[in-house]
């Protein structure tokens, strides 16, 4: 007699298998992108460099409308053009930008948030490289968008004036598209210090100091110096980007942009080697 055993096997459950994930560059910017618009300051901040842009500018045209009008001409505005009128602003502009440039970077050290970023991209610098485009993209954006504004406003103020100009006048749209690459640029570069420095009170001191104060003590040394030394500081190549008018004191619109590039990768390749070689 023979026993017969039957086996009867339970059915295996099988847990679908998550999705791979790839990290790619297109992911990082979607990221950075995402999380530059989720903060109220980006929207603030921006709101205030487009402000500044224009109002500065159609404040400088109508100052310059009324000289003419009551015949009592600045002499600081005696050879303005609609140009220049209009972009008056710019200066304070790119104050607001760069901020928020170095916010952008330096706001997540500050809040630790950086250990999250970098761990879910390990390789460090795509991170860095998208913040940076992604903020000196929107930068380019406002800064193009707040000059054509201003000088769109502010020739009309101006018209029958000596400072009368139109977008067909030549030169103009080369210096309004000039402004808002160096904006655009000054952004990348306040995100290049806020990852260098990691300190949003010191990339913000760096950042004016580089743009407002070593211009004002280069003015103080002996006019042979000043004259080699000006034309290649950030700010002075910078406004030789946007300047209608050039002298043989000033750099031409391509040197200056050049100069400009080149302040702006020394910024970014500091904070790249940083951010490579040291610990969060």
């Amino acid at each position: 007699m023979s026993t017969l055993t039957t086996t009867v096997e339970e059915p295996r459950t099988t847990t679908p298998a998550r999705p791979a994930y790839r990290l790619t560059g297109r992911r990082v910017l979607s990221s950075e992108w995402a999380k530059l618009w989720s903060l109220r300051s980006t929207w603030i901040t921006l709101g205030l460099g487009l402000l500044f842009l224009v109002a500065f500018g159609l404040i400088s045209a109508n100052h310059y409308r009324s000289g003419i009008n009551s015949g009592q001409t600045d002499p600081d505005f005696a050879t303005s053009t609609a140009v220049s009128l209009s972009l008056f602003g710019t200066n304070f502009a790119q104050l607001a930008l760069g901020v928020l440039g170095v916010l952008v970077t330096a706001g997540e050290y500050s809040t630790g948030m950086i250990r999250s970023t970098l761990a879910a991209v390990p390789r460090r610098l795509p991170v860095l490289w998208s913040k940076a485009a992604v903020f000196g993209l929107v930068a380019l954006g406002v800064g193009t968008l707040g000059g054509f504004v201003a000088f769109l406003i502010g020739s009309g103020m101006v018209s029958g004036t000596p400072a009368a100009m139109g977008l067909s006048h030549a030169g103009v749209v080369r210096s309004l598209l000039g402004a808002g690459l160096y904006l655009g640029l000054v952004g990348v570069i306040g995100t290049a210090l806020g990852a260098l420095l990691r300190s949003v009170a010191g990339g913000i001191s760096v950042l004016v100091a580089a743009l407002m104060l070593i211009p004002g003590l280069i003015s103080l040394l002996p006019s042979s110096w000043r004259d080699d030394i000006s034309p290649y500081l950030p700010s002075s190549a910078g406004e030789s980007m946007f300047a209608l008018t050039h002298d043989s004191t000033t750099l031409s619109p391509g040197a200056g942009l050049l100069v400009f590039v080149c302040w702006t990768a020394l910024a970014l390749g500091g904070a790249a080697y940083r951010l490579a070689r040291s610990d969060v």
